[in-house]
């Protein structure tokens, strides 16, 4: 098993010896006198020995400069061919989050105030005078000239708000919880070059409760048992599941600990805030019969599963266990000074809890810990509450909206009494492939909600539940907090087209402008997604879209991807080469197959209704030969592949056994999500639908064809068509362990053409 960064010492976690005496004392206690099961409020068992941080204390005060030295070696993994021509100069007193740009040809100079915002100046001098694009995914330095152009005269730039978030509660499960470092070195590089300065950091988790719950009268298996796979651990952290795709190994958990601690590192390195999660009172079954004195309420369904209990953070057991928490929690991931809850989500029960009250203590556990650490929460359906929001030092919260681009008529001032919160999107749904973002709500939303005179407007927040699609979007959402504004869309746009494959072209500005008037210009009201696609939804002549809680119709007019299709196969040769505009044209083929899904299927459905048997099979015989085209061109892109997601599941398994478990855990995910409960009564089945190369000719087509071919019995013998238990058939993929490519096959460009040409032509404008 080859390891995953550095192997921290096994000793006890040198961070105790730096507490407050009074906090030692809490810890140290464990659980209240009288705990009956052995090992409660003793040390943890010599078999789980600690992780140990071997980094500097982040609570050291700022020096009056900071080492270059991480933002120097994020460059030369950025720019490898260009990186000797910039001179990165640490300059503190210019002011948080300021960079200054300047130079000569070949002689860039880039000043700023941590080293995340050095690399914001970078990636501005790219956009802006280089024109090249490092995308999520895709680039076109490739296209860059040896020397790097002037900057015709010095630039600076301050952001415009303080807080640039990133990274939703689910990004780990959704975007792939089986990373290795390099890949999340890859993402944090990304978002300081995009100018984000928080970032949540998920991975590894799970240990702070493995370690803290055995002082609490649990054994390391009961924990084990209980902690979900890796996959599905997002959830459980926000209090709606445990134990599925368990259990976990305790080698597995000391690895993620590790690689957590790593990435924490690597953002403090730049001068960015590693978010972490908070302890809100998150216990396992039978929590209040081992600890006596807690009092714990039993949170009921989510989506098929019984929720973890919660702690009444009031009982006087809650601020020993946070105490305990905390301590492990900073032996290996350090401190910061921000965090991550948000109680109740998706309903929960308060039982006999007072929130308030229960708000307050959370805060304070908080606080002993890390004094006047910031808690960020998830704003999301009726969270936060004004109940949790009356409990707390308002100040020292900070609401991440996700709801800001998805309704209308919003007054976040009034909704939460002036509490500060960050604006943010959510425009990926469970990781679909989907192209669209309502990035005109953003523009005509972020300046005027800064600019009332009651605003509490004091950040962004980039949230979608997965990460690593729709490039345009994190480029334009992420401008938001460092453009002085106001930002035209059109001309936004145009800037992208001419900048993503490293020099303008008209027939690029044209295939960008129809994506802005089309999915790029979704209105609010209901939704913050586009729909996705009808090829990836569970087989019915009625369907209307794959995840239960997604859009049921086109968002914008078919037509305008269609047309973008045709433009980008027009892009002139010598900017084809670039990753960039292979992802683009795959990804819009893409888009534009699943687009004619929604044409297709009703006249299948009308075929089968009118029992014409020749015109069923012309119909069903197109929409399988879009599947097999569908699934060729995306296996055209290494972003697109199921055999990457599995294989990065299959690495962190120690023996085939333990390789088989992941390897469900992650196609479960994807496709029934969870137990039968979940699948069917929770609707999440194919909540994580996607079209990747794999995925749809394992999965996917394989459903069509069945369903198709009961369909055609029907029709021969005049008979009702045979029932499909599609959950086992999903359950039955979902236990495979089949192989996948993990390398992209095909030239982008043929099967893009190809695609073309089994569409119909998009009528002109």
């Amino acid at each position: 098993m080859p390891r995953r960064g550095r192997r921290l010492p096994a000793t006890r976690p040198a961070a105790l010896a730096a507490l407050p005496a009074a906090l030692l004392a809490v810890i140290c206690a464990g659980p209240a006198p009288g705990a009956t099961a052995p090992g409660a409020g003793s040390p943890a068992p010599a078999a789980v020995r600690p992780l140990e941080r071997t980094s500097a204390d982040p609570g050291a005060p700022r020096a009056a400069t900071f080492d270059t030295a991480p933002a120097r070696a994020a460059l030369q993994r950025l720019l490898p061919r260009h990186a000797g021509q910039f001179t990165l100069v640490p300059d503190p007193a210019a002011g948080a989050d300021t960079f200054t740009v300047s130079g000569t040809a070949g002689a860039i100079t880039v000043r700023g105030s941590t080293g995340a915002t050095l690399l914001t100046g970078v990636g501005w001098y790219l956009q802006h005078v280089a024109g090249a694009d490092i995308g999520w995914p895709g680039d076109s330095i490739g296209m860059l000239p040896a020397r790097l152009p002037a900057v015709p005269a010095p630039v600076t730039r301050r952001a415009q708000v303080p807080h640039r978030y990133a990274l939703n509660d689910t990004d780990d499960g959704y975007s792939g919880p089986y990373r290795t470092f390099e890949e999340h070195q890859r993402q944090i590089d990304l978002l300081a070059l995009h100018g984000i300065n928080e970032v949540f950091v998920q991975v590894g988790a799970e240990y702070p409760y493995h370690r803290a719950l055995q002082r609490f009268g649990y054994s390391a298996e009961e924990l084990r048992a209980w902690i979900p796979g890796p996959g599905h651990q997002s959830w459980w952290l926000l209090q709606n599941l445990s134990g599925f795709g368990g259990p976990v190994s305790e080698r597995l958990m000391r690895e993620r600990a590790e690689l957590g601690g790593r990435i924490a590192d690597q953002l403090r390195g730049l001068g960015m805030t590693p978010v972490l999660p908070g302890y809100f009172g998150t216990v396992p079954p039978g929590f209040a019969a081992r600890n006596p004195g807690a009092a714990t309420v039993a949170q009921g369904d989510w989506a098929g599963f019984d929720r973890p209990d919660w702690l009444d953070p009031a009982s006087p057991v809650f601020a020993k266990l946070a105490a305990a928490y905390y301590a492990e929690q900073r032996a290996v991931f350090g401190d910061s000074t921000m965090y991550r809850m948000s109680p109740l989500h998706e309903g929960g029960q308060t039982g006999s809890v007072d929130v308030r009250a229960a708000a307050g203590a959370v805060q304070d556990a908080l606080h002993a810990a890390h004094p006047g650490a910031l808690w960020a929460v998830l704003g999301w359906q009726d969270d936060p509450t004004a109940e949790l929001l009356a409990g707390v030092d308002t100040s020292k919260l900070l609401i991440l909206d996700g709801l800001s681009d998805r309704y209308n008529r919003l007054d976040r001032e009034t909704r939460w009494g002036g509490t500060p919160y960050a604006m943010g999107t959510i425009y990926n749904f469970g990781g679909h492939t989907t192209i669209g973002a309502n990035t005109s709500v953003w523009l005509e939303r972020f300046g005027p909600w800064r600019a009332k005179s009651n605003s509490a407007l004091a950040g962004i927040a980039y949230l979608p539940e997965a990460t690593g699609t729709n490039p345009a979007a994190f480029d334009l959402f992420t401008d938001l907090a460092w453009d002085p504004g106001p930002i035209d869309q059109r001309t936004w746009f145009a800037g992208f087209a001419a900048r993503r494959y490293g020099r303008p072209d008209a027939e690029a500005a044209a295939a960008w402008e129809e994506l802005r008037k089309g999915p790029y210009s979704t209105s609010s009201g209901l939704w913050s997604e586009s729909q996705d696609s009808l090829f990836s939804a569970r087989p019915s002549l009625t369907a209307t879209g794959a995840a239960y809680w997604s859009p049921k119709s086109m968002r914008y007019p078919a037509g305008s991807v269609r047309r973008a299709l045709d433009h980008l196969l027009k892009v002139q040769p010598a900017l084809r080469g670039s990753s960039a505009y292979r992802f683009d044209l795959v990804d819009t083929a893409r888009q534009a197959l699943a687009n004619h899904s929604r044409v297709l299927l009703p006249k299948i459905r009308a075929a089968y209704e009118a029992k014409d048997l020749t015109r069923f099979r012309a119909l069903t015989a197109e929409w399988q030969d879009g599947m097999r085209l569908l699934d060729q061109v995306t296996g055209a892109d290494p972003n697109l592949l199921l055999g990457t997601w599995l294989s990065r599941a299959r690495s962190w398994g120690a023996d085939r056994a333990e390789q088989d478990r992941y390897e469900y855990d992650a196609r479960s995910l994807l496709s029934v999500w969870g137990r039968h409960s979940t699948s069917e009564g929770g609707f999440l089945h194919d909540y994580a639908n996607r079209e990747w190369s794999g995925l749809i000719s394992e999965l996917y087509a394989r459903r069509w064809s069945a369903h198709f071919a009961a369909l055609d019995e029907a029709l021969v013998s005049g008979a009702a068509p045979r029932e499909i238990d599609w959950h086992a058939f999903e359950e039955e993929w979902a236990r495979r362990t089949t192989r996948h490519p993990d390398r992209p096959g095909g030239d982008p460009y043929r099967l893009a053409t190809a695609v073309a040409a089994a569409l119909p032509a998009a009528p002109a404008r």
